[in-house]
């Protein structure tokens, strides 16, 4: 079944804004392809604020003071290469995941207009095109809603999750391993810990703080949501291009997804950095569940505990995720329908 979209300046297919009414025939690959390079330009502008912010989420007070404290003992210690630690893992994973989480939400916002949101009786509302105003007479309502588009945003944290909590778990470990000295570090890499946990305990090692994953991928609602709402407001306020209305929307946005989810996000962290035990002799497991994870957060250190590494972590979203999104967007309409 094909489904008729808008196309705007800011966004490609539904992914946001609509205006002038067009036929378009979808085609699934499309997300998939562009979420490769999306990925590729948020590792490479956001990884350093990454490790930042994983060590302090994952450390006592006393060892850094802050971020800037954090940042330069880093460089002291390991030099610059230490702050893309663990950047193997995201580097492929983050081209898998960003292809399936941007394809899978084109898809499901696909699914969801064509069988819950498109309602032939329904009006739509004036809206600003540059063929001039479309009237306000009943005809097929071909544009996702808001509320679509943040749905669609959870579906895809909730399908991606099956890639990330994996590839975040490695990536978390390798972070907090601080001896500059290689032979003294548990994992020599991102294959020797991934070998390790599996050899320890198996599959679901590796699979340890999926619940927490799919807890903080929830929040995918406001991201895609205030994503949506965004565009539509720099397309019908502005003059702006399109790639800068990515830019800006994708930026904006990831800054609304952080300042609602980061707190599960800490809790994600502590989970994925708690010693496993067993076999592996990393120390003693301390949380069964991310409720435990959460609650020593609060005993440790109050609500402002849930806030520990915030600062890395918001400077970072805006560019690594605008890049992203422009990446993302600028692939879509490069690529043949």
């Amino acid at each position: 079944m094909s489904v008729t979209v808008h196309a705007s300046k800011g966004t490609h297919e539904v992914l946001g804004p609509a205006q002038p009414t067009q036929n378009i025939t979808h085609k699934n690959y499309k997300g998939f392809v562009a979420g490769i390079f999306s990925g590729i330009a948020k590792l490479s502008v956001g990884h350093p604020f990454d490790t930042i912010k994983v060590r302090l989420q994952t450390t006592e007070k006393a060892q850094f003071k802050g971020p800037l404290e954090c940042l330069l003992q880093t460089v002291r210690n390991e030099g610059v290469r230490g702050l893309y630690k663990g950047a193997t893992p995201p580097l492929v994973g983050w081209m898998f995941m960003d292809s399936l989480m941007l394809g899978s939400l084109t898809f499901y916002r696909r699914i969801l207009l064509e069988n819950f949101f498109s309602n032939p009786t329904l009006p739509s509302r004036t809206i600003p095109s540059i063929r001039g105003p479309e009237p306000l007479t009943p005809q097929p309502s071909n544009r996702l809603p808001t509320i679509g588009h943040a749905i669609a945003g959870v579906m895809a944290g909730w399908t991606v999750s099956l890639i990330a909590a994996p590839v975040e778990h490695i990536k978390a470990r390798l972070q907090i391993q601080y001896a500059p000295d290689k032979s003294k570090r548990l994992y020599k890499g991102p294959i020797d810990c991934t070998k390790k946990i599996i050899r320890a305990h198996g599959l679901r090692g590796l699979y340890h703080g999926l619940s927490a994953t799919l807890l903080f991928r929830t929040f995918f609602f406001f991201w895609w949501g205030s994503y949506d709402i965004i565009t539509r407001l720099l397309s019908d306020k502005t003059s702006l291009s399109a790639p800068s209305i990515n830019f800006w929307a994708g930026g904006l946005s990831a800054q609304v997804f952080w300042l609602t989810s980061y707190p599960s996000d800490v809790v994600k962290q502590r989970m994925m950095t708690d010693p496993l035990g067993g076999a592996l002799n990393d120390g003693e497991r301390k949380f069964a569940r991310w409720k435990d994870a959460a609650r020593e957060v609060w005993r440790r250190d109050g609500p402002r505990g849930y806030w520990r590494g915030f600062v890395p972590c918001f400077l970072r979203a805006f560019p690594a995720n605008a890049m992203a999104l422009v990446a993302f967007e600028g692939v879509m309409r490069a690529l043949p329908e």
